[in-house]
């Protein structure tokens, strides 16, 4: 039990290692990135730093396999240059059982990163999306999804537009029962629209049946109100913004993804993006276990049989080849063409199987 608990602590030594370095790698390549957006020029290097920091927490939720993988190979290369693996062969402890401490080490650090780390990433990742688009387009616009349909936000030059909808096609293209309330620049409402239904398109939002009262003070509302077959309305949203509005299931908590996925299935957008990414986070403590597995059938030999560069090297392309593997299943996912918890559950599984298969290949047991 002693040595279980060494050879824990030793692996999240090295973990917490190589995540200080990626962290401060991506910290300032974020910054040098961040410099070259179009709207750089009028930030500050303290806005410049906010932007990097709020997405240093998405940018290692990706990369933690690989951060995984280096973990590992540190771990055992240090342990090989120390003898340590070789005496702990000699006393009888066959690698299989070596491995049990490092296994349950990323498995617990996997249980963190869903339970604790995914609401922090969800929600840096959002405020970025927000800052971002308001330093990039000056006026905002968002979406949100309620009990009550879902809410649009588009801005201009001539005010705010707020567009309330029950329900809409699965793309957010068309929009069903919709109601469009305008706002001055000073912010007082000017006009109420309701329609049938509202077609986004490259020159706007084309209503049907549309009917629009003016909201002046001192006006009859009722009295000059207006009817229209078609009514074409400016805007600045497009579809990709509206998509990326709610398209980014990273930035919902774990703990929202269930409601958040009823509430889109009920206002007509199709869930599956999320639905695969939440099955893919509840997955991720058996893709960080398949790295750990992965990574030690390359390195858990003796620095003096040769070839350590060749090792570690075959386990970091091994690993890179599985997430890519993952990240294209989590794509075949979304686009529907493979069920859901095929896409989810998997990859990880047929990693861990494969890792296994190199141990037992590699080692005598």
């Amino acid at each position: 039990m002693i040595l279980h608990f060494y050879f824990a602590r030793r692996f999240l030594l090295s973990f917490l290692m190589i995540t200080a370095v990626l962290i401060t790698l991506i910290l300032l390549t974020g910054i040098l990135e961040e410099s070259r957006n179009s709207f750089a020029d009028v930030l500050s290097f303290g806005d410049l730093l906010t932007l990097a920091l709020l997405n240093t927490p998405q940018t290692i939720n990706r990369i933690l396999p690989l951060n995984m993988v280096l973990a590992t190979v540190v771990l055992f290369l240090s342990m090989a240059r120390s003898s340590e693996m070789v005496v702990t062969r000699a006393a009888g402890r066959p690698a299989l059982k070596t491995l049990v401490s490092p296994v349950a080490m990323a498995f617990l650090i996997g249980l963190i990163i869903v339970g604790v780390f995914n609401p922090l990433v969800a929600a840096t990742s959002k405020r970025y999306e927000q800052l971002t688009d308001q330093y990039r387009n000056g006026n905002g616009s968002a979406l949100s999804i309620s009990e009550e349909g879902l809410w649009l936000r588009q801005g201009g030059d001539e005010g705010q537009t707020v567009i309330r909808a029950w329900r809409s096609n699965t793309d957010g293209s068309v929009l069903y029962d919709v109601t469009f309330i305008a706002y001055a620049p000073e912010g007082n409402p000017m006009r109420r629209i309701e329609a049938q239904s509202a077609t986004l398109s490259d020159d706007g939002w084309e209503l049907h049946d549309a009917k629009s009262w003016p909201l002046t003070v001192g006006i009859n509302a009722e009295g000059n109100a207006e009817t229209f077959e078609t009514l074409m309305i400016p805007s600045s949203l497009t579809l990709d913004r509206i998509r990326d509005s709610f398209g980014k299931a990273g930035a919902i908590s774990i703990y929202e993804l269930p409601a958040f996925i009823q509430q889109l299935e009920q206002s007509g957008f199709s869930p599956r993006r999320h639905k695969v990414w939440m099955q893919t986070e509840l997955a991720r403590p058996l893709f960080l276990i398949a790295m750990v597995l992965v990574a030690s059938a390359f390195t858990m030999r003796h620095t003096r049989s040769g070839g350590t560069g060749i090792a570690v090297l075959s386990a970091v392309l091994l690993g890179f080849g599985l997430y890519f593997i993952r990240s294209f299943a989590q794509i075949l996912g979304e686009n529907g063409q493979i069920p859901v918890l095929l896409a989810a559950w998997a990859p990880p599984i047929a990693a861990i199987m494969l890792a296994l298969g190199l141990l037992l290949h590699r080692e005598d047991g």
